[in-house]
């Protein structure tokens, strides 16, 4: 079986407009929920084998984050130029490319895409991911190529003001 934590980046800061949006940093509650969120993650002993992310910089932070709270490795995040701005359709073969050997991947990027992605996996419905949100899936199979619509089965769905 194969699982993909599907996982929206921290809250960023808007507050200087001149930056453009690749180099958004988080913001102060940003940099309080991705620690609590990687916790959580390790607590109930949930571990990636690999780590991709948006190269957002507030994307890649949270991802530095929890890879540092979970045990895994930050240098060894994988930075996927494609996740920035891609749609769901986009994403689902993005993860097909995925190595068998991997069993579970965590990937890090943006809305809408990453809602929209978690319905069509799993035909459940989040509305809205919220920043730092986590949907995790689990696949009946063990190949990522065989990720398609509806294929996914829902293990559970956590953001930061779920407590």
């Amino acid at each position: 079986m194969k699982t993909l934590f599907i996982i929206r980046h921290a809250k960023s800061s808007w507050k200087d407009t001149s930056i453009r949006d690749l180099d958004r940093p988080l913001n102060p509650r940003g940099l309080r929920d991705a620690p609590t969120m990687g916790e959580r993650l390790f607590n109930a002993n949930h571990k990636a084998d690999l780590m991709i992310s948006s190269p957002a910089k507030r994307a890649i932070h949270t991802a530095q984050i929890i890879a540092q709270k979970t045990g895994y490795q930050p240098t060894q995040i994988l930075k996927e130029a494609s996740i920035y701005g891609a749609n769901s359709q986009q994403m689902i073969e993005l993860i097909c490319k995925t190595n068998i050997e991997v069993d579970t991947l965590f990937i890090f990027g943006h809305n809408p895409s990453f809602t929209y992605l978690a319905e069509e996996l799993s035909n459940e419905s989040f509305g809205n991911i919220p920043t730092c949100g986590i949907v995790a899936l689990q696949f009946p199979f063990d190949q990522w190529e065989y990720c398609s619509r509806g294929t996914a089965e829902l293990l559970f769905y956590d953001y930061p003001k779920n407590k």
